[in-house]
């Protein structure tokens, strides 16, 4: 039974997050120490997606199944075509991987994707606010200091592979940290009418084409 050193003060876990490449589609890099040794613990960040951004899970399968990421998705059924004002928030758990160069330090990276918004005025980009994940810890045979750990109400295994449950933990003294923006770029309403206008005249020609091929190399009985 490996069991966690219990210190006098609570360290609390250092996290950060970084938004990777550039555009509609990401990569989401979460990096975490603690402050204190977890041998034996599964480590996780639970993170709460806008609607704004969101997790593919289609992709996220493929990705599981060649071992490149491991994360729960809640809800697991997602309308990708949605936009921003018709989506909703999720809920990721992103099982960290220990991180060779730093006995203490996990990572994980996860794709995620912008949704597309409403036209702004006077703006050509929307923000999308990206809290900080919270820590969580899984020690199936290890014992955490109640005095810095506290069960957390997470319904989920203690790896995206096991369907045994597990009793996470979160810190009791969680410290503030920082968001990420996503800059999402966005239509101008003034520019409504002429974009209207140049769609109906792109398809009328367009259709004025198609029709004059069928007439032309067509066989019409």
């Amino acid at each position: 039974c490996v069991t966690l050193d219990v210190q006098a003060a609570c360290r609390d876990p250092s996290v950060t997050q970084e938004l990777l490449k550039e555009g509609f589609h990401r990569d989401l890099l979460v990096k975490v120490e603690l402050g204190e040794d977890a041998g034996g613990c599964a480590v996780a960040a639970q993170m709460r997606l806008p609607p704004g951004i969101y997790v593919d899970p289609y992709e996220l399968a493929t990705l599981q199944q060649h071992n490149l990421t491991k994360a729960v998705l809640f809800p697991d059924v997602i309308d990708v075509e949605a936009p921003e004002y018709l989506a909703r928030d999720l809920l990721l758990l992103l099982f960290l991987e220990p991180d060779a160069r730093c006995s203490r330090c996990f990572r994980a990276a996860v794709p995620v994707h912008a949704r597309y918004h409403r036209p702004a005025e006077g703006t050509e980009e929307a923000l999308v606010v990206l809290e900080s994940p919270e820590v969580l810890l899984c020690c199936c045979h290890s014992q955490l200091s109640a005095e810095c750990w506290e069960p957390a109400e997470v319904d989920a295994p203690c790896s995206s592979d096991n369907t045994s449950p597990c009793q996470w933990h979160s810190t009791k003294h969680r410290p503030e940290y920082e968001e990420s923006m996503l800059r999402v770029p966005v239509g101008l309403r003034e520019h409504n009418s002429l974009v209207c206008a140049l769609t109906l005249l792109t398809t009328g020609l367009c259709s004025g084409l198609i029709l004059a091929a069928a007439c032309k190399y067509g066989h019409f009985p």
